[in-house]
């Protein structure tokens, strides 16, 4: 009889509070996202303990050095009140981390997709269902749309839809935390009732400039992590099937 070894390498992992999973991925999107906001990169490439350092360090040194007001002021072409915002002392402990942020998610990237394609042809067996104490992780359908809308309206709903439970609290405390700092919430409503002028005075910009980032990230990945889950609930499928149902003798087209 012929030993067929175990794989070397799996397309997916499933935990109590996540599902972790190889998948293709364009490394300049990941850099991309690094280079909006230091860490999101990695999270989207489930890197979580690089990530939450990264992010962390991004909130402390550039409110430090008031990078996003020197973003806004240069932006408004008040160029002179841009350098004079910015904190040089903390600044040069800003760019080297920023620069390894976006070289680091490149290339876990580019070594992630190498390693799928390898488990992939492996076509090692998918577990599709992890039970536990705190939680039950499956692997079903679920809609990409349904969750984009759940992470418009609130960042980290749509990352709990698809059962990314780490990234989705982290994301959804993160969000809370900024828009708090920002004064958003007050914003809104002198918004609502008209009174423009103290909306736009009330504003902490430093805080607000973070909001952007983190919403055209959480809208991508939440959006992206379905589809992707999707697709390995139909390879789990198949693969189950192929094993238990198809005959033996049975070959396949070339």
């Amino acid at each position: 009889m012929k030993f067929i070894p175990p794989a070397r390498r799996k397309r997916a992992y499933l935990s109590q509070f996540t599902t972790t999973n190889l998948h293709l991925r364009h490394p300049l999107v990941v850099a991309f996202f690094s280079f909006s906001f230091p860490g999101f990169g990695n999270l989207m490439l489930h890197r979580y303990a690089t990530a939450f350092i990264l992010i962390v360090w991004e909130l402390f040194i550039n409110t430090k050095a008031h990078v996003n007001a020197g973003i806004l002021y240069s932006l408004l072409g008040d160029f002179e009140k841009a350098k004079a915002v910015l904190d040089e002392r903390w600044l040069m402990f800003y760019v080297a981390i920023y620069i390894y942020g976006i070289w680091d998610s490149y290339r876990g990237a580019v070594d992630m997709n190498k390693l799928y394609l390898l488990a992939d042809r492996e076509d090692a067996p998918i577990p599709p269902l992890r039970m536990g104490g705190w939680d039950i992780n499956y692997l079903d359908k679920r809609k990409p749309w349904l969750a984009l809308a759940w992470s418009v309206l609130a960042p980290g709903l749509g990352h709990l839809y698809v059962h990314k439970v780490i990234a989705g609290l982290f994301l959804f405390g993160f969000t809370i935390i900024v828009s708090y700092f920002a004064r958003l919430p007050e914003a809104i409503i002198y918004t609502l009732t008209g009174r423009f002028d103290e909306a736009v005075r009330i504003v902490n910009m430093q805080w607000a400039l973070y909001l952007p980032s983190i919403y055209s990230f959480v809208f991508y990945d939440a959006y992206v992590s379905a589809v992707e889950y999707n697709k390995l609930f139909e390879k789990e499928l198949s693969n189950y099937l192929r094993r238990r149902c198809q005959p033996k003798p049975f070959r396949w087209p070339i």
